[in-house]
């Protein structure tokens, strides 16, 4: 006997929320945050921003200043994690990206630092910066930009 239509239809929607759920909790739950320098005066983003700042597509801030992108070499545990858990993407899709926008003249690829604490102290005194650390590495000089 099969079961009737209804509950294939709730298991199936069970199924799909559950799923989900570690994409919903993706970017909170990651120990690696987005940061700023604190000029650029946002507090959060949508996941599709973040994407779009970090495969280098904004060239500007509300308030005219320009981006300036900071990350860390593609093979860096670090960079692999804050792209797979915060931005959702593989490292090799950012560096296509990248490459894409070099190659055609079109754009320009983001400035690579050898670690974190050089990040932190690039951001903290470069307008307009951005990257990303480890939350427990947060100081006073950046702000912490959460995805919405």
């Amino acid at each position: 006997m099969n079961p009737p239509p209804k509950i294939i239809g709730a298991v199936l929607a069970s199924l799909i929320v559950l799923l989900c759920l570690p994409l919903i909790a993706r970017a909170d739950s990651s120990e690696y945050a987005i940061i700023a320098n604190p000029q650029i005066n946002i507090k959060q983003v949508s996941l599709s921003t973040a994407r779009t700042i970090f495969g280098m597509r904004l060239q500007y801030w509300n308030n005219k200043l320009p981006v300036r992108v900071y990350v860390l070499a593609d093979n860096q545990p670090a960079h692999i994690k804050f792209s797979k858990e915060v931005l959702g993407m593989f490292p090799y899709q950012l560096r296509w990206a990248w490459d894409r926008l070099v190659f055609s003249g079109t754009g320009q690829a983001p400035i690579q630092v050898a670690s974190e604490e050089e990040m932190l102290a690039r951001i903290a005194a470069t307008p307009g910066a951005i990257g990303y650390i480890k939350r427990s590495l947060i100081n006073d000089h950046v702000i912490e930009i959460s995805i919405n």
